[in-house]
């Protein structure tokens, strides 16, 4: 933006950023970073982030199989490279950080969901000093599952977000378009937002603004990363593509 004005539950390492029991709890240690940012409206489709550091998995209850705790490291989590760091990861309840269409689409994961957490980070355009006002901002949520309870997710979400072709903000009409995104996991989806674009002041432009959410599977895990520009502005496809590449070199260390 040009505006410059203002896995598996036995795998869980003991370095524990992040840990929630059976009851669904996310807990936060002071391993994670959290710091202030200037006030960003949210665009059409999702939720503003918030620095709260512990969250309840909106998923549903694990089930009665599950181990009784299942770790979620912060090492899990992708870290962006400095030339694109604008502010510090920071933990963000799930249900905050997980977008919406239609409805709850990306909360689906039932019962079978053993662990969840969230982090959000703050990114610019390289080379711009931090004076200027942030590109966008990246929700990551970071799921795991017990039996076939991950590619069962990938299904469901799929499913829904195909029964959501266009929704409602305001007097916005989002349009929906998913499909599948090769390459990157053991399966993965990309979810593309495109709106009527305005102005700061509301005004229509003409033109369009766009925001993608990728949402990969890695073995048992399952990352959603939703990128919205600032302001209401468009995201960046090309970070959203590093960052989830990236986001998958992560969780398959862990995994590890």
């Amino acid at each position: 933006m040009s505006r410059c004005t203002p896995h598996s539950a036995g795998r869980a390492r003991r370095g524990i950023a992040l840990v929630l029991p059976l009851l669904g709890t996310v807990a936060l240690s002071a391993a994670c970073t959290t710091g202030e940012e200037p006030a960003a409206p949210a665009p059409p489709a999702t939720t503003a982030p918030a620095t709260a550091s512990a969250t309840a998995d909106p998923t549903g209850t694990p089930s009665a199989s599950a181990p009784t705790t299942v770790t979620i490291p912060t090492s899990a989590f992708v870290e962006l490279p400095e030339e694109l760091l604008r502010m510090p990861r920071r933990a963000t309840p799930v249900e905050q950080a997980l977008p919406t269409l239609c409805a709850e689409e990306f909360g689906t994961g039932g019962r079978q969901v053993t662990a969840a957490a969230a982090m959000t980070v703050t990114y610019k355009k390289p080379g711009e000093p931090d004076s200027n006002v942030p590109q966008g901002i990246i929700h990551q949520t970071l799921f795991t599952f017990s039996a076939d309870g991950a590619p069962a997710y990938l299904r469901r979400l799929d499913a829904a977000v195909k029964a959501c072709p266009s929704y409602t903000r305001g007097d916005s009409t989002i349009k929906v378009k998913v499909e599948a995104l090769p390459g990157i996991g053991d399966e993965a989806v990309l979810v593309t937002r495109t709106w009527p674009q305005t102005s700061l002041n509301g005004e229509p432009t003409g033109g369009t603004a766009t925001s993608q959410i990728a949402v990969v599977r890695s073995d048992e895990v399952v990352t959603v990363l939703g990128d919205q520009g600032w302001e209401g502005t468009s995201g960046d496809p090309a970070v959203l593509d590093r960052v989830t590449r990236d986001a998958v070199r992560a969780i398959d260390a862990w995994q590890r």
